[in-house]
């Protein structure tokens, strides 16, 4: 995209969208749900009661809370482990001698 004037469209392009509320982003996904994506992507761009219905279930399908945090520090504090007195040093012993 050498010519200028294609560098001066796209820049206009990606400002009206900028100007609309549009941003621009990359997912990561499979190769036959991009049909879908791009659809889905497209009806929430228009905004209307469609949009806001299709945003309604997809938020009540996903869960609409976060991840929580913590999970495997939980599982550690849950594990038959704690409170064993284990032994867990290691020896001060030259390691395997590599032979050439």
């Amino acid at each position: 995209m050498d010519n200028t004037s294609q560098k001066r469209a796209l820049k206009a392009y990606r400002s009206r969208l900028t100007q609309r509320g549009i941003a621009r982003f990359e997912v990561i996904g499979l190769d036959a749900d991009r049909a879908l994506i791009r659809s889905l992507a497209r009806r929430l761009t228009e905004d209307g009661s469609e949009a806001a219905r299709i945003r309604t279930a997809l938020a009540s399908a996903l869960g609409g809370e976060p991840p929580k945090t913590g999970g495997i520090l939980a599982a550690l504090r849950r594990s038959p482990l704690v409170g064993l007195d284990l032994d867990l040093t290691r020896d001060d012993a030259e390691g395997r001698g590599l032979e050439l």
